[in-house]
């Protein structure tokens, strides 16, 4: 078994178009496909587990990824997203290249933060710059500038827990290991 990569991370949303505003519109993130209409069916509910499933989605380019916004006609009632610490929670982190400056041009926009920008130097982190803020249903989102890593340092903590952990594969890391 080979799995190459993230194809897509999708995030469910309340009102697709109202998304597209805020991850095309004020995020930048270009169209990968138009929006779908809505459509449902037997083979949707089985495929993605939701009975009676009905949805429109659309995909946007971030970088060589893609981010799928869903929306269901027949969404759980709930205003609120998944806390951030319950099982199931999710957050999706862009990287760019200046977390500050980055920060300061969605701020502009009108974008609200939840702290200023953190700075990692010690620890399995070291070289991040990160900062969360949320799109317009609560959902949790992050800019990430990796700013240096420690890949010897990274090839060794790897490779500590491994030896420790059989089970969860037992191998060291490859020189491509970050």
């Amino acid at each position: 078994m080979t799995i190459s990569g993230v194809h897509h991370t999708g995030l469910i949303v309340r009102d697709l178009d109202a998304s597209i505003e805020f991850y095309h519109g004020v995020l930048g993130f270009p169209f990968d496909s138009e929006p779908s209409p809505w459509f449902d069916g037997d083979e949707l509910a089985e495929g993605v587990g939701v009975p009676g499933a009905r949805l429109r989605q659309c995909c946007l380019r971030v970088g060589d990824g893609v981010l799928e916004l869903l929306e269901y006609a027949n969404r759980e009632p709930s205003d609120e997203p998944v806390h951030q610490n319950h099982l199931g929670a999710a957050h999706v982190a862009f990287r760019v290249d200046d977390v500050e400056r980055t920060k300061a041009d969605l701020e502009a926009a009108g974008v609200e933060f939840l702290t200023e920008a953190h700075t990692v130097d010690d620890g399995v982190l070291a070289g991040w710059r990160w900062v969360y803020f949320r799109d317009p249903d609560g959902i949790p989102l992050e800019l990430v500038e990796v700013a240096y890593t420690r890949p010897d340092e990274r090839r060794a903590g790897i490779a500590a827990y491994l030896a420790d952990h059989p089970a969860a594969g037992g191998t060291a890391p490859s020189e491509g290991a970050p």
